[in-house]
């Protein structure tokens, strides 16, 4: 069995989108995925599955919520090295004190012309960022509610981004552990 995590994009955000997580808990064990384990309702789910051929799975899950709720949410989905290997890179460990300025923007794939300059202009003093492989780092001690940076990082990058605090990430890896 191999475990993966399923990062689904703009659910219950705003009344919009409403995906209650037992809901999407029967959605996808019919998609034969098994050991599933939610965290919040903001789209965090770990899974195991015996199927080595995943490409197809992430517009599969994305077809599936269609089908039952009419709204077919991005999912970028990754397998345990990945996301471990995603936490042991941070690079900027100060922010583990308090996860919530610290975010991880994961990527759907590398950036092929990311423009850090344009980054770098719009960033506040306080904040910092990193562009690690297909993972975005950005520590921002003062919040994202209004930063410029975090508002921008998909468009500048040009590719699909979903963004999950340091304590999310950190919740969902010790799930991740749990089921493997």
């Amino acid at each position: 069995m191999n475990t993966f995590i399923a990062l689904l994009r703009g659910i219950n955000v705003g009344g919009n989108n409403i995906l209650p997580m037992w809901e999407f808990v029967g959605v996808i064990e019919g998609l034969g995925l098994s050991k599933i384990k939610t965290y919040t309702q903001s789209g965090n789910v770990v899974f195991q599955t015996e199927n080595q051929d995943i490409k197809q799975l992430p517009q599969d899950i994305s077809a599936a919520i269609g089908k039952s709720h009419g709204f077919t949410p991005h999912v970028l989905l990754l397998d345990l090295q990945e996301f471990q290997a995603a936490i042991a890179a941070n690079p900027f460990p100060e922010g583990e004190r308090e996860p919530k300025t610290l975010h991880l923007f994961f990527l759907d794939a590398v950036p092929p012309n990311p423009d850090l300059e344009a980054l770098a202009r719009i960033k506040a003093e306080s904040e910092r960022y990193l562009l690690i492989n297909k993972v975005f780092y950005l520590h921002a001690p003062d919040g994202i509610g209004r930063s410029k940076l975090a508002e921008k990082v998909e468009k500048v990058l040009g590719v699909a981004v979903t963004a999950r605090n340091w304590r999310t990430v950190s919740k969902i890896m010790a799930m991740a552990m749990e089921v493997d």
